[in-house]
């Protein structure tokens, strides 16, 4: 596949992972570096080389699929002069070279029924490393259709590196002479905006930047989730004051439910207070208005809360009835993102802090940060620890968001 064949500007490490036919190549890359573009372009070109064969494109989530993938393919369809039909509901493009099949890799017992030439996968990193070594077995069972002149039906993935998960194993630990990685760096395309690099650096700590903007691997996982908080560094005698506007993060479990409140000085933000163990969301709202009957309450809640409860309202209708002003969007924040976030806010990698807890005030919040610990790459909801640092996570996620500087995502 020449260079030239590509109508479209292309960066060389783009190049250099389009261009390989090893049976196996991995791009991993820093946020912006252009990895779902390569992935993208080559599985294109891949329907343009083999007409008539299908190929297949998959991410961790049918809302991935929606939200990069279409009009990833559409852009590129588009600039390449190739006419074709979306399918939304198969999530499927129609070509006059064949179909380009997307699938989400949610629940791998799905990925049946079709056979394709070529597979390519997105964000291979993301998901836990036993389930997309399952993925992978899956995908493989489905890209068996033969190919001209006997070549390899290949599958190749794109991603940020998330610590020594799945593409660390593959293409490092297992590493085989069909296997080829190819990494890339932030700074690598030039086409993003000069204040990119910046942001993301004002936002993540030194070690998630080396995966973030240099693409390298690096332990996120080990210890404790939120590794850079420290009791000391972050401590706060920060209390409650009168006229104080109160942002409360609020996570929802019956018989469990768990808040944080905070404070902001300008872009300092602190928690002063906490609540854990209320029954339900009526008996989180009386707390709150015994503790602060002169306070304005703004709840940042767990998105989910949206949903029906057993009175029959909404916990954020009943929220919003106890004239509490609510924050919330129609989902919650990936929990990578609200993890980064609230590491960042607490030492980034500029060495800024804006987060800070009041210890003797919060003490489950200050255990919680201290202690709660990965299982399987994903937080130990086993732990106990979880309910607390979600609630925080929330309101965090959503001040940090407030004064534009939450995380920018590739």
């Amino acid at each position: 596949m020449p260079q030239e064949t590509i109508d479209i500007p292309v960066l060389k490490h783009q190049i250099a992972f389009i261009e390989s036919n090893a049976t196996h190549t991995g791009l991993v890359g820093g946020f912006g570096s252009g990895k779902s573009k390569a992935g993208t372009l080559k599985t294109i070109e891949k329907k343009k080389q083999y007409p008539g064969i299908n190929v297949a494109y998959y991410l961790p989530t049918y809302g991935l699929i929606k939200d990069i993938a279409f009009p990833n393919f559409k852009e590129m369809l588009d600039l390449m002069e190739i006419p074709y039909e979306l399918n939304e509901t198969d999530k499927e493009f129609k070509t006059p070279l064949g179909k380009i099949i997307l699938r989400s890799m949610e629940n791998p017992d799905k990925i049946v029924g079709y056979e394709v030439g070529y597979s390519l996968i997105d964000e291979a990193d993301i998901l836990p490393k036993g389930k997309m070594r399952n993925v992978m077995v899956k995908i493989a069972g489905r890209n068996r259709k033969p190919l001209p002149d006997g070549l390899p039906n290949s599958i190749d993935m794109v991603s940020t590196p998330e610590g020594f998960k799945f593409l660390y194993e593959f293409f490092v630990k297992e590493s085989k002479p069909n296997r080829v990685l190819i990494k890339a760096k932030t700074k690598d395309n030039p086409y993003l905006p000069s204040s990119y690099i910046e942001t993301l650096s004002d936002i993540y700590s030194a070690q998630e930047l080396e995966a973030y903007l240099n693409g390298e691997f690096v332990n996120l996982s080990a210890g404790t989730v939120y590794h850079a908080f420290d009791r000391k560094v972050n401590h706060t005698d920060r209390t409650v004051k009168a006229g104080d506007k109160l942002h409360v993060g609020m996570d929802f479990n019956i018989t469990n439910m768990s808040a944080t409140i905070r404070v902001t000085d300008g872009k300092i933000f602190s928690a002063v207070d906490e609540v854990t163990g209320a029954y339900d969301t009526a008996d989180m709202i009386g707390i709150l208005k015994e503790r602060y009957p002169k306070h304005k309450i703004i709840v940042y809640p767990d998105a989910s809360g949206n949903a029906r409860n057993t009175a029959g309202d909404s916990d954020i209708k009943l929220l919003k009835k106890a004239k509490f002003k609510v924050i919330t969007g129609a989902k919650n924040p990936s929990v990578r993102d609200r993890i980064t976030t609230v590491n960042g806010s607490f030492k980034n990698a500029n060495g800024e802090t804006i987060n800070y807890i009041n210890t003797y005030n919060c003490p489950d919040l200050t255990e919680a940060y201290e202690q709660l610990p990965y299982k399987n790459g994903v937080p130990d909801k086993d732990s106990g620890f979880d309910h607390i640092t979600d609630a925080d996570g929330y309101v965090i996620y959503g001040l940090k968001h407030k004064s534009g500087t939450i995380r920018i995502r590739a």
